[in-house]
């Protein structure tokens, strides 16, 4: 494709973002040591409405961290959704547990509750609970099934800072939750993550694994095999000027689907809207076509107007990373076939929306 007009997403970096990154550099505070790690997290777990946070240095580690300091290990069954992103699946083999896949809701897209009932075994001991393009899984029912079954609960909310389920934010459900701040997330640090969780003992232990297994106030000695996830000072700097601004951040997000949904709604093109009772943040703009050979055609004409695209998640079960998760007839692989991300960065203007908007609205009338 030639070059890009509009791309898919871009950062808005408009706030406090180099203020901060030079006062890291004037100071020399660059490592995993700097004040603005700490203050991130501090700023980050009021914003989610109490517990800790702990920064990491990208959305999967933070999950690894979340599902090792557990203590799922190999002989256990960890339930994930197959419509996700791999690194939600990729976190429960780091440890030894086997990924068992279950399909998602037709609506909503997030994993399905009665096929994570029905996949439940004795070797079951945790569900992941992804809330998948912004919007929230049912999680009264998969906390009731999880308490009826004696389960763990990991909310993966990489597309998810904002988003709220009743009149709580995701991430307040489970046992322990993980964040993504990777360049086209709500709020950016370029690469990096959070582990969230009200449990103090759990937080202490991910901070543990997190640095090598480092013993605290011993020097050098370590008691366990840990990773080095930490988050750079750089990164948390621009994680606080980005978190500064995230009610604008994600009011300018909504403005932009809405716009989206007024401009286009009359086609048959359907978008992925908010379930009742619950906030979507719109990580993506995100819409079903009638086929999968619609879609790739629609997306060949958003490429010709040098409109970037993406296509939704492929289900992981078909990749043949994982052979044993053979499913057949999903609703996931059904809409995974159908489905497509549109631009929607939170700088994107009135104009380029208008622009995109027509482009599809000429595919459908050419159709």
């Amino acid at each position: 494709m030639s070059k890009i007009l509009i791309p898919l997403y871009r950062p808005s970096l408009k706030g406090n973002e180099t203020r901060y990154v030079l006062d890291c550099l004037r100071t020399s505070w660059i490592s995993g040591r700097g004040p603005f790690v700490g203050e991130f997290e501090r700023q980050f777990a009021a914003k989610i409405g109490g517990g800790h946070a702990l920064a990491t240095c990208n959305g999967t580690a933070a999950l690894h961290l979340a599902i090792a300091a557990l203590g799922i290990g190999p002989g256990d069954e960890v339930i994930v959704p197959t419509l996700t992103y791999i690194a939600s699946v990729n976190a429960v083999a780091y440890v030894g547990a086997t990924p068992s896949f279950a399909d998602c809701l037709h609506d909503t897209w997030q994993i399905d509750p009665t096929d994570v009932a029905n996949r439940i075994t004795p070797k079951t001991k945790a569900i992941v609970a992804v809330h998948l393009y912004g919007q929230s899984c049912d999680m009264n029912r998969l906390m009731t099934i999880a308490q009826r079954h004696g389960l763990l609960v990991i909310e993966d909310c990489a597309e998810a800072f904002g988003t709220s389920y009743g009149d709580r934010p995701v991430a307040l459900f489970g046992d322990v939750a993980a964040f993504s701040f990777f360049g086209n997330k709500t709020i950016t640090t370029g690469e990096g993550g959070m582990v969230f969780s009200r449990d103090d003992a759990l937080i202490e232990r991910c901070r543990r694994l997190r640095a090598q297994g480092l013993v605290p106030g011993r020097e050098y000695w370590h008691d366990r095999i840990g990773y080095n996830y930490r988050m750079s000072n750089l990164a948390a700097a621009i994680g606080l000027a980005q978190l500064e601004r995230s009610d604008e951040l994600l009011c300018r997000k909504r403005q932009i689907a809405e716009k989206y949904f007024q401009r286009l709604s009359h086609l048959p093109f359907h978008f992925h809207r908010e379930a009742p009772g619950t906030v979507h943040s719109y990580w993506l703009v995100s819409a079903l076509a009638r086929s999968e050979q619609e879609r790739d055609a629609l997306r060949r004409t958003l490429a010709d107007s040098k409109i970037e695209t993406r296509p939704l998640f492929h289900p992981v079960h078909t990749m043949g990373i994982y052979p044993h998760s053979f499913l057949k007839e999903t609703v996931a692989e059904e809409v995974a076939a159908r489905g497509l991300n549109l631009p929607s960065w939170p700088d994107m203007s009135d104009d380029e929306i208008g622009f995109v908007a027509g482009v599809i609205e000429g595919f459908f009338r050419g159709a």
